[in-house]
């Protein structure tokens, strides 16, 4: 099975193996206006309303001056404060929803992340970063304030460099960040597409309850202490055990052999 949809600004491909191939094309810097939050929550239905999607990939065209280039300044304009906390109040009903989504989603960045685009990045599962892609949270050179030092937090980013990118407003480098822990990877332009097709293809030969349950038992840890959250997993493990999925890896496992997984 194969199948694609254009979804807005985000066309999705997926693989026979259930490995979604996310490309956001907006040109030419991929800037993010109120219809591709619109785009992402529908991705995000279409994705959880999907049987054979096991891993996302979110990735831009190769020949796109960023991977996502940050808000669409074109908003902005004539904006006031009411008209802000409008635009708030829309991208909070979609962005939780791609954060909480039941699959895991690896950020393939062959390009620069700025803004939201880095938090964008931020809200994925895993990320593997061109090593000539930058980063930057701009927002303090348009008096206004960067919202994902949250994120940055929960991610364990060093406190010291998250408030450097939000104070400055600098681009830094993947380099620069690498020892961050932000990234999985950082690769040459031409490795990133396929270090993460590789990391998903791994993902995708996984029992689909239980990719679930692991994105779910991640997500929940957001606010938890970890015996709270560790607590949580057991009980969803409680659950899977008793699924044809789990003994059949049991099995596999003590047979030598790939295990012969049905999703239930």
């Amino acid at each position: 099975m194969s199948d694609s949809e254009q979804i807005g600004s985000l066309h999705l491909s997926v693989s026979e193996q259930g490995v979604g191939t996310v490309v956001f094309s907006r040109p030419p810097v991929n800037s993010v206006s109120l219809s591709v939050y619109e785009d992402i929550g529908r991705l995000v239905e279409h994705v959880q309303q999907s049987s054979h999607i096991r891993v996302l990939i979110l990735s831009a065209p190769d020949s796109s001056r960023a991977w996502c280039g940050g808000a669409d300044l074109k908003d902005f304009v004539g904006m006031d404060t009411a008209k802000r906390k409008e635009r708030y109040a829309f991208i909070n009903e979609r962005l939780p929803g791609f954060y909480q989504l039941d699959r895991p989603v690896i950020a393939a960045i062959n390009g620069h992340a700025i803004g939201i685009g880095f938090i964008l990045a931020g809200l994925c599962d895993l990320r593997i970063a061109s090593n000539k892609a930058m980063f930057a949270c701009p927002e303090i050179d348009y008096g206004l304030v960067a919202g994902g030092a949250g994120l940055m937090a929960l991610l364990k980013m060093p406190e010291a460099k998250v408030r450097e990118m939000l104070y400055t407003g600098r681009k830094f480098s993947a380099g620069e960040l690498e020892s961050t822990g932000f990234f999985n990877a950082v690769v040459e332009p031409e490795q990133v597409m396929p270090r993460a097709l590789e990391l998903a293809a791994q993902i995708a030969s996984k029992s689909l309850p239980a990719l679930r349950a692991r994105k779910a038992a991640c997500v929940a840890l957001e606010g938890k202490g970890w015996m709270q959250a560790y607590l949580d997993a057991q009980a969803m493990s409680a659950q899977l055990v008793a699924k044809a999925d789990s003994a059949e890896g049991v099995r596999a496992f003590l047979e030598g052999r790939q295990p012969q997984l049905q999703d239930r």
